[in-house]
């Protein structure tokens, strides 16, 4: 196996699901896609209104045969759901108006944002555009992402770093990220910082333990799942 696979389309059909869920016919498949695709950028890059602030990790799409429902997964989700829930309203409709189809909007919270990978690394990307030291907040975002759980985190940067004349790598991990494990919880997370030099790369992978473990987040402050037989209690 090579070392550039990406951890979720490694995973992907085996132990993680698909982000968009529907069926249809040859002829009408490249255009449902590309409706796809359409959405998840107008909500990232809205036009007018900055939602990528809330904190969006992904976006899921349901489609059946009366409605598309689209369901974000956001950090703060009072900046999108608004005032009275008005904020929704407002956003369901553009992207009716983009596809032509009925929308079924859903905002779900994320509640540990240091959690999810696609969150850290625009973190990054934003502490980076306000000419914050890489280094610094390469570590910063690792002992966070250590405090809220995780067993390991990886992160690669790639440009012009602190402004630089030539671009290079600069890579840092912290406790244990099995790539290769498919039992392994692996979230792979990219985006691109703007600064004055170039734009930079951000890629984070964050190790969220093994499928079947405990997942409330007791053992957080250790880092470890509880090493004890689970009690069954009965009637």
């Amino acid at each position: 196996m090579g070392q550039k696979v990406n951890p979720i389309a490694y995973r992907t059909g085996v132990t993680v699901g698909w982000k968009s869920r529907w069926y249809a016919p040859k002829a009408e498949f490249a255009t449902l896609l590309l409706e796809d695709v359409k959405i998840r950028k107008f909500v990232k890059k809205h036009p007018t209104k900055n939602y990528s602030a809330a904190g969006i990790d992904h976006i899921e799409i349901d489609r059946t045969r009366d409605e598309v429902r689209v369901t974000l997964f956001v950090a703060r989700p009072g900046l999108i759901i608004g005032k009275k829930g008005q904020e929704v309203e407002i956003l369901q409709t553009e992207i009716q108006n983009l596809i032509g189809r009925r929308v079924n909007l859903r905002i779900e919270e994320i509640k540990r944002a240091d959690f999810q990978a696609q969150l850290v690394a625009e973190k990054i990307c934003e502490q980076l555009s306000r000419r914050s030291s890489f280094r610094r907040t390469m570590k910063q975002a690792m002992e966070e992402t250590m405090k809220s759980g995780a067993r390991g985190i990886k992160i690669q940067l790639a440009g012009r770093l602190g402004g630089a004349e030539m671009a290079r790598r600069e890579k840092a991990n912290l406790g244990s990220v099995p790539l290769s494990t498919l039992r392994a919880k692996i979230d792979y997370g990219f985006a691109e910082a703007t600064t004055p030099q170039g734009n930079i790369g951000v890629q984070v992978w964050v190790n969220q333990g093994m499928y079947g473990e405990n997942e409330d987040g007791a053992d957080a402050s250790t880092n470890k799942a509880s090493k004890g037989p689970k009690r069954s209690y009965k009637r």
